[in-house]
């Protein structure tokens, strides 16, 4: 789904009261907590998350699950363990209403994420 809107406090507002909210807004704790020097934005119809100059993450909630997005999520080490059991591709993973967060690994995945963007290792596509 995407919502026209122009900033991250209108896309919350826009958003259905259901469990893809929830889920959305958890991940979005991950990453501020982790990272809190990435700033929150709009890109592509979507909430991001990074510098003026790159996003580290999108993420977005589609009719089915959350999508969390990323550069390329083999260039983070061990990323495979963090995200076993979840359903992710390259750069997408997609977190389905079945999904327990607090279980899965990807708050830890999150926060190498971040720790690999600071050191200024390349975390794009």
């Amino acid at each position: 789904m995407q919502y026209d809107v122009k900033t991250p406090e209108d896309y919350y507002k826009v958003m259905q009261e259901d469990w893809r909210k929830e889920k959305l807004l958890k991940v979005r704790e991950y990453i501020l907590t982790e990272g809190p020097e990435l700033k929150e934005g709009i890109q592509y119809k979507m909430l991001s998350f990074g510098s003026d100059s790159s996003a580290v993450f999108h993420l977005n909630a589609q009719k089915h699950y959350v999508s969390l997005y990323t550069g390329n999520i083999k260039k983070i080490t061990g990323a495979e363990e963090f995200l076993k059991g979840l359903d992710f591709g390259r750069g997408c993973i997609r977190i389905k209403k079945s999904v327990n967060l607090h279980d899965s690994g990807l708050e830890k995945f999150v926060r190498k994420t971040i720790e690999a963007w600071r050191e200024g290792r390349d975390v794009s596509c």
